[in-house]
């Protein structure tokens, strides 16, 4: 086994962390040639379970990993397509918005692009705990890594994701029955093609929708059928006016907001992000259906408000419970494959709750600048990010926060670095503390 140490050391290498090792990278080099990213995969790759080959983000390419920390910057969106000579292609196309495949092609080419911040791939983050000194002040953190070895840091951020949802209705079936939505691709290129597979679809938003149209193409020959509570497929809200709660700026409003004024905004922002399709996947899924009926082939079929009650295997098919809400009437739907378009798990991810156990914390509690709050002296730091929702608002997880977050956690760190020599630099206490779990 063994053992370094780093002064910034952070957990996955998605775009949360990217924009940070870039913004670290920019406005504080002697922090960055010390700083370290792992990721537990072999490479950048954003959301690689659904990378469709026609599947575009809904969110505008300037809001990318710098451009609204520093619009001069050589990390930009832009000079991505500028450097792989793709720029004059994309205006012509007129759209604010890039296919998903392209966005995670510039992740990857920031990852390669860091001169200073270190990036490891296969290192997979099993464990953290905190570092003591005699007094009991906070003065590090220990990652421990699935190959053993150990990382020291003072400053700790943890952007490794949510944890997948997967009902506990489904938890008894065999692997090989069920993919969730972070894993489509992966399992759906394993399974051979031509067989007549009957595919049940649960979820009524974006990625069980995108699930339903591409397992046609990847499975021709199957009969998909789409299980949702809902009363049937909608699309986002997406006015001007609710997008601007997506503002970096709208965060230091809803930080500051009563908590009934939080929940208010969360319920009532909830159709902009959760629970919808994109229009133009709307669109084409409607029109499948369209002609399903009218060359009367009934391969297609969307179940509404239904929830699936119990799952089995029986000899060599899955049996879903079905229940419906209207009538409380039960029936069985025989498959042979399960999609989850189920999302995330709200509560902490298992490493931020395993962090907070061993640091004796009742809640996981966090300050404007993302910064864990803990009981006691310290001069180490943990920020978490992707986590938030609950006091940053329900941009949090979305592209649309990372240049401004990694700003803000980047000013925080570097006001602990620039106290007089030999202070202790501690961290201090947050006048409120405001739980996010």
């Amino acid at each position: 086994m063994t053992h370094r140490d780093v002064e910034l050391l952070a957990v996955g290498a998605g775009p949360a962390n990217l924009a940070l090792a870039v913004a670290i990278e920019e406005l504080a080099p002697d922090v960055a040639t010390n700083s370290l990213v792992i990721e537990q995969a072999d490479t950048v790759s954003w959301q690689p379970g659904m990378l469709l080959p026609d599947a575009q983000s809904q969110v505008s390419f300037l809001k990318d990993l710098v451009t609204l920390r520093n619009p001069r910057s050589r990390f930009s969106f832009v000079n991505y397509l500028h450097s792989v000579g793709r720029l004059s292609e994309f205006i012509n196309m007129g759209s604010l918005w890039p296919y998903r495949v392209e966005i995670s092609d510039y992740f990857q080419w920031v990852a390669g692009s860091l001169r200073n911040v270190r990036l490891e791939y296969a290192r997979r983050c099993t464990g953290m705990e905190p570092l003591r000194d005699p007094d009991g002040t906070l003065t590090g953190w220990l990652t421990r890594l699935d190959d053993g070895s150990t990382i020291g840091s003072r400053y700790l951020v943890v952007g490794a994701g949510r944890d997948s949802f997967v009902p506990e209705e489904f938890a008894a079936l065999p692997e090989r029955r069920v993919i969730h939505s972070t894993r489509y691709l992966q399992r759906i290129a394993e399974l051979p093609k031509g067989l007549p597979y009957r595919v049940a679809v649960v979820g009524g938003a974006q990625s069980a929708a995108e699930m339903f149209d591409a397992v046609q193409r990847d499975l021709p020959g199957c009969q998909p059928s789409m299980v949702m509570r809902s009363i049937g497929l909608k699309t986002y809200e997406n006015s001007k006016f609710t997008n601007e709660l997506y503002f970096p700026c709208a965060v230091d409003d809803f930080f500051a907001a009563r908590p009934e004024a939080r929940d208010q905004m969360l319920r009532e922002m909830h159709v902009t992000n959760y629970s919808g399709l994109a229009p133009e996947t709307l669109e084409r899924l409607y029109s499948q259906l369209y002609l399903d009926r009218l060359t009367g082939k009934g391969r297609l079929r969307i179940v509404t408000m239904n929830d699936v009650t119990a799952a089995r295997e029986d000899s060599d098919e899955v049996v879903l419970e079905l229940t419906d809400r209207r009538t409380g009437a039960v029936e069985e739907l025989r498959c042979d494959l399960v999609l989850l378009g189920t999302g995330f798990v709200r509560a902490m991810p298992a490493l931020v709750q395993g962090l907070a156990d061993a640091l004796g914390l009742e809640r996981v509690e966090v300050t404007r600048d993302y910064r864990l709050l803990v009981d006691g002296p310290a001069t180490a730091a943990c920020y978490l990010q992707g986590v938030n929702e609950a006091t940053h608002g329900i941009a949090d997880s979305l592209l649309s926060m990372q240049a401004v977050r990694a700003w803000d956690i980047a000013k925080d760190i570097l006001a602990r670095r620039a106290a007089p020599a030999g202070a202790a630099a501690p961290f201090p206490p947050a006048p409120a503390r405001v739980p996010v779990n």
